[in-house]
């Protein structure tokens, strides 16, 4: 009735002003002429009578008309309800439907709805979606074979209880948009790269007479597979193939896991090694060239991650299917030489150099950083290796560095000094991890321009943007690895000392679990090599010692593992300790000594948060089931961390990730 008032004051004349006047008029002449002032106050009392009558009438008029509009507007928008072309439905906040028009009763083809549940009429509705995004959502729900765009209204109650709220939703039929829309994106093109990971190997392997044989089988079941997606299979190398396939087909390949991989590797005509192939597709790119961008970005992903896998990236999203299997060990060291020789020029150009592996650093992480500063060192430049505090991990040979080397001291410096220190012409080698948010000092890697990688772990998702060199091998036992054969070609004037080479050593021989896993002929090239520059394997076997606190737990944790399919031990250390995360990674590779196990998890609490440790004997990849929580690492070692979370729900979202996983394996 507020807007009603306005329009009356606008259309009613306002007198008062008038009056007012001549009211002072009659004052005035009061002065001169008495008695004609006593007939005008008579005259003014009128005029003020007449008025007021006047005005409320015509209000009591101008109200009756209003009301009679409102009445008229109620029947009028009672009667759109009832007859809104498209189908209307009013619900409680709980789902309860309270109210529907004619429309919707169409399209639900169902009678007796009124007070049930939407959720259980509407399979996959959920009312609770719009409580908790009351603003800019879209809901879009399928009734029967039709699609429909919900809009909706939330209307509250005179009580402002949100129980009190009442929900109208409109739903607009998309049907005819939505075929469209389908039938589009399904003719998109994808691009997909593949490359045979193992060619070279493969080929040596063999005798001159049967080489073609593997060349053509290879070709023949590449151009089978793209055959069976219509898809147009081009070989621009000798290992190197493009397809270019509609985006209808991903679907069926994504659900068969990409079953290629597998038909690839049953190749047996002659060669002694299992052929591998690693595939990249390109999906939702604006054009050709970004799709092959994205297609090039996913293979390399799949390379990074060791091969005999596939990597699907959807602009920003990543999956991965295979990479069951272990990545195969290169035997030739051209590339170890050529990185070598790339990294002392970059050291040469730079300034300082900075050395920084991941957030609680361990015995491969610190090794792999003390390898690298002899290099740096050996160059004559000023180098620094970033640490943020010393750990469980590396404790033992922290401590000897203190008591027995206490020169690399000056060397070693936190993330905050580490950042004050550098600036663009500065050099940063990162270590033992590929993932920005986990190394010692992120924001460092935005204040250089040069960053070099040297990684043994399989890439994931998250990556450091364009370094100028990298060196990412996973098929390698550990970085210390790497950086060992980096020193070897570094320069014949390189002298690495007994402790660098004794820490190298020990991170070589903890990724390895002594020399007992994902150990290759290089690896024990490389522990040769840091032998004769003087490790001593009795000094580095006290850098694994612990105490009798460490054992006891050690033992309380096998004590009451929990086996799942018998084959997966899953433990818990509930004590909160200082060494724990050490401790859960002790105890999972003591659960392997166990007759039957091949994987386990051990899961522990470290600062308010849950670590937990994978390891595996390789027929199970922990890698795959650890970064379904956020993680990553090996195949055979890896490890995750939660938040917000404790040791149980922790341990239920840990078995629903193996459950996945098995589930996964049973479909290929």
């Amino acid at each position: 009735m507020g807007n009603g008032k306005n329009i009356f004051r606008f259309l009613v004349p306002d007198t008062k002003i008038y009056l007012w006047i001549i009211g002072i008029l009659i004052l005035i002449i009061a002065f001169y002429e008495p008695v004609i002032a006593g007939m005008g106050i008579i005259v003014l009392l009128y005029l003020i009578y007449y008025h007021w009558k006047n005005v409320h009438l015509k209000k009591v008029e101008w109200t009756k008309y209003i009301e009679s509009l409102t009445e008229d507007f109620d029947t009028a928008t009672k009667h759109a309800i009832l007859n809104l072309p498209i189908p209307l439905v009013m619900v409680e906040v709980d789902g309860r439907i309270t109210w529907y028009n004619p429309k919707f009763m169409e399209i639900i083809d169902r009678e007796d709805i009124l007070e049930a549940r939407i959720n259980d009429i509407i399979s996959g509705f959920n009312i609770d979606d719009i409580m908790d995004n009351e603003k800019d959502m879209v809901i879009e729900a399928m009734i029967k074979d039709r699609h429909y765009k919900v809009l909706y209204n939330i209307v509250k109650k005179e009580n402002k209880n949100k129980k009190d709220y009442i929900i109208m939703l409109y739903w607009i039929d998309i049907t005819n948009f939505t075929v469209l829309k389908n039938k589009y994106n399904n003719k998109k093109i994808n691009v997909c790269l593949v490359q045979v990971d193992n060619y070279n190997e493969v080929i040596k392997s063999m005798e001159e007479t049967t080489r073609p044989i593997v060349i053509a089988e290879i070709d023949r079941r590449l151009n089978i597979f793209a055959s069976r997606i219509n898809g147009f299979i081009r070989k621009y190398e000798s290992d190197k193939y493009l397809i270019i396939f509609e985006h209808k087909y991903l679907q069926n390949l994504e659900a068969k896991k990409f079953d290629i991989l597998d038909d690839i590797r049953e190749i047996n005509v002659g060669n002694k090694i299992p052929v591998t192939l690693s595939i990249g597709v390109g999906v939702n790119g604006k054009n050709p060239a970004q799709l092959y961008e994205f297609a090039k970005a996913a293979i390399d992903i799949a390379l990074g991650r060791g091969g005999d896998q596939a990597v699907v990236k959807k602009i920003d999203k990543l999956e991965f299917y295979g990479g069951k299997s272990k990545a195969v060990e290169k035997r030739t060291k051209v590339k170890a030489r050529v990185i070598s020789h790339a990294l002392r020029q970059l050291i040469d150009q730079a300034d300082r150099v900075f050395i920084m592996g991941h957030k609680i650093a361990d015995m491969d992480s610190f090794g792999a950083s003390l390898g690298i500063f002899r290099a740096v060192r050996s160059r004559g430049k000023e180098g620094y290796i970033i640490l943020s505090g010393v750990n469980p991990s590396i404790k033992n040979i922290y401590n000897k560095m203190r008591e027995e080397h206490p020169q690399y001291l000056k060397y070693i410096i936190t993330p905050e000094e580490a950042i004050a220190k550098a600036d663009k012409t500065s050099l940063c080698i990162v270590v033992d991890i590929h993932r920005p948010s986990y190394t010692e000092a992120p924001e460092l890697l935005k204040i250089v321009d040069k960053v070099v990688l040297i990684d043994h772990h399989r890439r994931g998702a998250e990556f450091i943007e364009e370094p100028v060199l990298m060196y990412l091998e996973p098929y390698a036992s550990s970085t210390c690895e790497l950086v060992t054969e980096i020193l070897y070609y570094m320069g014949d004037k390189i002298e690495i000392e007994k402790f660098e080479a004794e820490a190298m050593l020990a991170g070589i021989a903890v990724d390895t679990k002594h020399f007992t896993f994902k150990t290759g002929v290089r690896t024990f090239e490389a522990a040769s090599f840091l032998r004769r520059a003087g490790a001593d394997t009795t000094s580095v076997r006290k850098l694994f010692q612990d105490d009798l606190h460490t054992f006891i737990l050690r033992a309380e944790v096998v004590k009451k593992a929990e086996i799942i399919d018998g084959v997966i031990a899953i433990s818990t250390l509930d004590e909160v300790n200082d060494d724990s995360v050490l401790i859960a990674a002790q105890s999972a590779d003591d659960l392997l000594n166990i007759s039957g196990i091949k994987a386990s998890f051990v899961l522990v609490i470290n600062d308010d948060k849950i670590h937990i440790s994978g390891r595996s004997l390789g027929d199970i990849n922990v890698q795959l089931i650890l970064e379904k929580l956020g993680g990553g690492g090996h195949l055979t070692a890896a490890g995750t961390r939660l938040d917000g979370t404790d040791l149980h729900q922790a341990k239920e979202r840990l078995k629903e990730a193996i459950r996945e996983y098995i589930k996964e394996g049973e479909k290929q």
